[in-house]
């Protein structure tokens, strides 16, 4: 992994897409040929017509031009003369087999642009899973949807017409040329007057254009984050009635957005108009001349017909470069945008990875460990405990004590910063971070729930499970009796976040799901939170009948949860203030014993209020 974040990080975003393009350069090179067999065919077509034009109707042929080889090929001026349904019938031929190769152009681009398109939204997809919490802690969610999907996109289009297009127009020129200068040079010139204007204006364009295209992505990104924010905390908006807050918000970055789409519609208006009139121009001057020459005996008609046709085959491509340009550089700001994600580093890993334990028995030691999530402010401060193989250790302290953040230390969300946390005896950074991880099973403090039915969210736990150790957790969590009382039981689906399912009942679907891997350690982040008095006495009691089996650390503010735990330490501010049993603290002066005594006065006072 460390040799393909090196690379990776080091990796420039056009180098990045020809690392892409492995496998499809072949379908590319394919594409290329049959655009080369297609522009030929077109420039063929002109000249049969303008061969028939002068050799059979006019009758002014110029022995020397190319229309001689022409008409030669197709048996002479007396035989197309006397079958001009021939050269008509070829046209038409030739143009049907044009038609052909343009297909095949399109079909070879397309598969080769979708088959990169797919390897980068699974590379991208990849990648995100593989960063560290701190990156997705800064990172906006509407943001990096953006760029995994529209970005994507963006850069799909390019490669499947784009990088096309500026191949045929590079192709074009090149075979123009020479035909035309075989032709008449007179008119080769006359006929290239304005192309090197248009290509300057188009340039032009592209350098006022480009800023535009990264504005126009990153304010639809912000539209995409309000959108994915509001929608995650609908019920929230509701419950404070903020809807009119809500899209007063919204109001402001989609009216960015506009304006800024806006601003780039009038530019792109500007340039096509104004090179409208320069392609206009630059054909009226062609025709003009040409009809001069005529008059004068020095042109003939099929030849004039042969530049009109070989004009409009190369000046709208030509205009079409500067939109053309314009979209590759759109969709180079999309691949910067990707880049970026993808110059991130991985989670690092241990180069010479500890030997993990085997079996696991899910022993702790944490000595003098420190970390904080900036350089000024520590949010673990020096904390040493040791939870023995079995034993249950419980935490406890006020909001921001650090807490949580110890249960993200030991799932290595987070690297710490200096002290020690042994796993099992060896050193926790050492181990490979996957395994380590596979070692505890988590409920956190706000239980997701992913849209699937509560069978396959508790399965989540162990994919392989049998149905009956499904609902075996299910029963140690008391979440089976609740789940049997659904329509569809197992297979009720949940919902987004699973907001089908109260509080309570999320948080017992996600400690099924903890219970159900059975892993050597069982980590409770204030997972009983969200349920009564008599549902958590009932799940502490089938926690406490597997005493033994795995070590569990419970995070939790009401303390019955902790009473049975075998230690206890109290968290202030990154620091361990107490610790001791359950016993042991309620009896010494401290917070412990202060909350213990508060929460028993009110428990006392409510059976009071609600004894008969």
């Amino acid at each position: 992994m460390a040799t393909r974040q090196t690379t990776e990080t080091n990796t420039a975003p056009l180098a990045l897409l020809w690392q892409q393009m492995r496998g499809f350069r072949g379908k590319y090179a394919w594409a290329i040929a049959a655009l080369f067999v297609f522009t030929a065919i077109n420039y063929v077509t002109p000249l049969i017509a303008s061969a028939t034009i002068d050799f059979a109707l006019a009758q002014k042929p110029d022995e020397s031009r190319l229309t001689t080889r022409i008409i030669g090929l197709m048996g002479g001026a007396d035989f197309v003369k006397e079958r001009l349904w021939f050269p008509a019938l070829l046209m038409v031929l030739l143009t049907i087999i044009a038609g052909g190769f343009s297909y095949l152009k399109g079909r070879f681009a397309a598969e080769a642009s979708d088959g990169i398109a797919r390897r980068l939204k699974d590379r991208l997809y990849d990648h995100l899973q593989r960063l560290p919490a701190r990156y997705h802690d800064r990172a906006e969610t509407g943001d990096l949807i953006q760029r995994c999907t529209s970005d994507v996109e963006t850069l799909r289009l390019a490669l499947a017409s784009q990088v096309v297009d500026v191949s045929n127009a590079v192709l074009l020129l090149l075979t123009a040329l020479p035909i035309m200068i075989l032709l008449d040079g007179r008119m080769t010139l006359v006929s290239f007057v304005l192309v090197g204007p248009i290509i300057a204006f188009g340039y032009v364009y592209i350098g006022k254009v480009k800023h535009l295209f990264a504005e126009v992505a990153e304010s639809e990104g912000q539209v995409t984050r309000v959108v994915q924010e509001n929608l995650t905390g609908l019920r929230v908006v509701r419950a404070f009635a903020r809807q009119d807050f809500e899209i007063a918000k919204f109001a402001e970055p989609n009216k960015l957005y506009r304006d800024r789409s806006l601003k780039l519609l009038h530019l792109m208006a500007w340039y096509w108009s104004t090179s409208d009139l320069i392609v206009l121009i630059q054909q009226g001057i062609v025709l003009f001349t040409g009809a001069f020459f005529i008059s004068q005996g020095t042109l003939t008609v099929g030849t004039l017909f042969a530049f009109i046709m070989f004009l409009n085959m190369l000046l709208w491509p030509v205009r079409q470069m500067g939109r053309t340009l314009t979209d590759l550089g759109k969709s180079v700001v999309a691949l910067n945008r990707m880049g970026e994600i993808l110059s991130e580093p991985e989670e690092s890993a241990p180069q010479n990875p500890a030997t993990p334990p085997s079996p696991a028995l899910g022993k702790i030691e944490v000595t003098d460990l420190v970390f904080g999530h900036t350089d000024e402010n520590a949010a673990i401060n020096g904390i040493s405990f040791t939870v023995e193989p079995g034993e249950t250790l419980a935490i406890l302290g006020p909001s921001g004590a650090g807490k949580s953040t110890m249960m993200h230390l030991l799932l290595r969300l987070y690297d710490y910063s200096s002290g020690s946390i042994k796993f099992d005896g060896r050193e926790l950074g050492d181990l490979d971070r996957q395994w380590a991880r596979s070692q505890f099973s988590v409920v956190m403090q706000e239980p997701f729930l992913f849209s699937k039915t509560i069978g396959d969210n508790i399965r989540l736990g162990r994919g392989a499970a049998e149905n009956e150790e499904i609902r075996e957790a299910a029963r140690l969590a008391d979440i089976h009796d609740t789940i049997n009382g659904f329509p569809s039981g197992y297979s009720t689906l949940v919902g987004e976040r699973g907001v089908t399912l109260s509080g309570g009942q999320r948080q017992r679907v996600a400690l099924a799901r903890a219970l159900l891997q059975d892993t050597p350690v069982l980590l409770l982040d204030d997972a009983l939170s969200a349920v009564d008095a008599e549902t958590e006495s009932t799940i502490l009691e089938a926690l406490r009948s597997r005493h033994g089996r795995r070590t569990t650390l419970v995070i939790a503010h009401r303390l019955s949860t902790l009473a049975h735990a075998d230690k206890v330490i109290v968290l202030d501010k990154g620091r361990i203030i107490q610790h001791g049993t359950h016993a042991e603290l309620a009896e010494q002066d401290g917070l412990y014993r202060r909350l213990w005594t508060i929460q028993n006065a009110l428990e006392n006072e409510m059976l009071a209020e609600t004894a008969p």
